[in-house]
């Protein structure tokens, strides 16, 4: 039976076995909500995330597949917390026409687990072909980092995302400044959501990405990828493993991808220069 409910969470009974004991107690749990997002009055996505900062949500899913390049193409953000729905107006000038997106009803859900379908990342990737992101990006191969700046980032992304240490049922994302200031932490199921959300909270203050890096918990897949690619970000570093997709698209961009950051150790899957001990 559940009980305590809020936005995001609910607490649950459980019957816990431990060696030969078994004991009836309480847990939290989160749970997924599935989040409508209108751009000009049309249904563009379906995003299944965590029902938490969803504004930061919208317009960094609408930064990573290119639809917006800054805050100021916005004309108004509306969240509708009772309908689960999200309600974005682009300024006139927009260039950006629903009817030419070849996404299908069902590549219209963006879900938890396996992040962004075929079609979204070709738009992603079509975004960044008319771009000189590379360029961009390897412009950007004189920004050095000390691994103990890095070290100290992930234990403070973990320190600042409680419901992860309260659940274990979500990622989280971060980004800092070279010297380690943090200046966004965000959480949600999908770890490609707290993407977005931590690049959407940099773009609603108006912040750049020169000089940042990115943290995460979640797996460095292609599809976290592509987001850090869109936002120019030389440098990401993950708790958990990078993926061979992750490991191309960040080895033919630029990016320096560092997994399984723990301890004093990690592992650095591609230009290592970026780094310093």
């Amino acid at each position: 039976m559940f009980k305590g409910l809020t936005l995001f969470k609910r607490k649950v009974k459980i019957f816990k076995i431990k060696k030969d004991k078994q004991e009836e107690v309480e847990d939290i749990v989160l749970y997924e909500t599935p989040i409508d997002l209108y751009v000009n009055s049309k249904q563009l996505v379906n995003i299944i995330c965590l029902a938490k900062d969803l504004k930061e949500l919208s317009v960094g899913f609408l930064f990573s597949i290119g639809i917006i390049e800054s805050i100021k193409d916005i004309k108004e953000i509306n969240v509708n917390e009772l309908e689960n729905s999200i309600f974005v107006n682009l300024r006139e000038n927009s260039k950006f026409d629903i009817e030419k997106l070849d996404i299908n009803p069902v590549s219209r859900v963006v879900d938890t687990t396996c992040g962004i379908s075929s079609p979204w990342r070709n738009v992603i990737k079509e975004c960044l072909d008319k771009t000189n992101i590379k360029a961009a990006i390897n412009a950007k191969d004189n920004m050095r980092i000390n691994a103990s700046t890095i070290f100290s980032a992930i234990k403070e992304m973990q320190i600042k995302t409680p419901l992860y240490r309260e659940t274990g049922g979500c990622h989280g994302a971060a980004i800092f400044d070279i010297n380690g200031d943090l200046l966004s932490v965000k959480e949600d199921i999908g770890r490609h959501n707290a993407i977005d959300k931590v690049i959407g909270e940099m773009l609603l203050k108006e912040h750049d990405f020169e000089n940042v890096f990115l943290t995460s918990t979640g797996r460095l897949t292609g599809d976290s990828i592509l987001k850090v690619i869109k936002a120019k970000i030389p440098i990401v570093a993950s708790l958990s493993a990078a993926i061979e997709s992750g490991i191309r698209l960040a080895f033919a961009y630029g990016i320096t991808l560092i997994g399984f950051v723990r301890g004093s150790r990690m592992n650095i899957y591609t230009h290592p220069d970026r780094i310093e001990l």
